[in-house]
């Protein structure tokens, strides 16, 4: 499930912007990573972030356990293109349980059901293997890669494009 992040996440939120392996393969200027208080975070994403088409960011809750596990990002909307991108990032005790994968089905079938998004997009660095093949199941296609781009780290980063 979906939904607005509330201050009962800030201890999964906490935990979450504190792995490095979470973040390793992720742009440094995350949202969330701009904080060092959480509730803090959750007021300016919902107060300002979101009423300004920035980015929406929600956290995924995998139902009956009531805690987030993860983040799910839209961001760089282009209402005159009808093209938005997505992201994600969740917890490690998280990996490998096919959550990202049907986080990325939700936020994929919302945007092509509920809005009128006709392109979607998203990048990888070339080392995450792992995003890769969620987005692959998720019929994304890989449309470049190895391209530059600059993700805040001191040299470009080489990133894969998709489209969906």
């Amino acid at each position: 499930m979906l939904r607005q992040l509330v201050d009962t996440d800030v201890p999964a939120l906490e935990e979450l912007v504190a792995s490095e392996r979470v973040y390793r393969y992720l742009p440094t200027y995350l949202f969330e990573k701009q904080f060092d208080d959480m509730h803090k975070m959750i007021r300016e994403l919902y107060g300002s972030c979101f009423p300004a088409k920035e980015s929406l960011i929600l956290g995924v809750e995998v139902p009956g356990d009531g805690s987030i596990c993860g983040l799910a990002e839209y961001y760089g909307l282009r209402d005159d293109a009808h093209k938005i991108s997505v992201g994600y990032r969740f917890l490690e005790r998280s990996w490998g349980r096919g959550v990202a994968s049907k986080t990325v089905h939700l936020m994929v079938e919302y945007l092509y059901t509920q809005t009128d998004t006709q392109i979607i997009t998203a990048s990888t660095m070339i080392e995450d293997l792992a995003s890769a093949r969620v987005l692959e199941k998720n019929d994304f296609i890989r449309t470049a890669r190895g391209v530059e781009e600059d993700w805040g780290y001191d040299q470009p980063t080489i990133a894969d494009k998709w489209f969906c």
